[in-house]
């Protein structure tokens, strides 16, 4: 899926919750064009027609284009005959019948990367309920593109480390390049549940158990032991089978094995430190382990982390 297709999917289920959190009968949006001052709207909720669809809106033009150009929401309580904009699509908004319309700005990083709108039928005021409940979609928007950006960026920097063709012995590999690995796979194993698209999650998960398979057997074999322990090998949902760990538990022991205390655990991962202490005493359980460092080589040993 191609970075705007996601984008599209993150558009279209804000703007159905603005729908629902507001009770607008229209909502529709779309993405800043790369390389082009402009929107294009992809998403349509609630219309009547097809005379918004594939609208290009351009910078500085109309609402959605004044809330690009200021990189803040804009209202308008009568579409047509508003002096507070320009008029260039004036034709689409009257054949969908709109009257009163926001426009909401998606921002990330200082850059406007989208707009969300909501309209009425009838020229009356959106209200703050109304103009909050908008922010609060696109700022949902937001979070879920960076977090998008973040997962991308960090499984393109995994790419190169050294998790292909593993060398036999683990004496012939560096000491840094294997932290290298294991940092890689806690990152990306912490993100991985923020991360809204189920086809990039997946990836996202694809790679940890890249990165956890890449373990030198001789790191962990011990008098004939397996690699592959009692803990069962991973699943596709990036689990363990066999009554293995829950890619939650596996979450936690990612970020245990990097030194982070239940309180770090908790932040990163977005829950209390009550929940991580139980889900670390049911990993702790299930591979058979007394404490937080024998579990952690558990689960490397079972080839659930790197």
């Amino acid at each position: 899926m191609t970075a705007n297709a996601s984008g599209t999917v993150e558009i279209r289920a804000a703007l159905v919750r603005l729908r629902r959190a507001t009770g607008l009968p229209v909502a529709f949006g779309g993405l800043v064009e790369p390389g082009r001052p402009r929107v294009r709207i992809s998403e349509l909720t609630g219309t009547s027609t097809l005379a918004l669809s594939a609208l290009a809106v351009t910078s500085g033009n109309g609402l959605g284009g004044k809330a690009v150009a200021l990189g803040r929401p804009c209202a308008v309580t009568d579409y047509s005959l508003s002096r507070q904009i320009s008029h260039e699509y004036d034709v689409p908004v009257a054949a969908e019948g709109l009257r009163s319309v926001l426009a909401v700005p998606v921002v990330v990083r200082r850059r406007v990367r989208g707009v969300l709108y909501g309209a009425l039928r009838t020229a009356q005021p959106l209200g703050d309920r109304t103009l909050s409940a908008a922010v609060a979609a696109a700022r949902d928007v937001e979070q879920a593109l960076v977090v998008r950006e973040e997962a991308r960026a960090l499984m393109a920097a995994a790419r190169p480390l050294p998790v292909t063709d593993a060398p036999a012995s683990g004496a012939e590999w560096s000491g840094a390049a294997w932290e290298e690995v294991r940092e890689a796979h806690r990152e990306l194993r912490s993100l991985a549940p923020r991360v809204a698209d189920p086809a990039l999650r997946a990836e996202v998960l694809r790679v940890c158990r890249r990165l956890a398979g890449a373990a030198p057997a001789d790191l962990f074999r011990e008098a004939g032991e397996s690699v592959r322990g009692a803990a069962g090998e991973a699943g596709a949902d990036g689990s363990a089978r066999a009554g293995g760990l829950s890619p939650r538990e596996l979450d936690v022991l990612a970020c245990v094995a990097a030194g982070a205390t239940n309180a770090t655990v908790a932040a990163r991962l977005g829950v209390r430190p009550e929940t991580v202490k139980g889900y670390l005493r049911s990993a702790m359980r299930k591979l058979g382990a007394h404490t937080r460092g024998e579990a952690v080589v558990s689960a490397r040993r079972a080839g659930l982390l790197p």
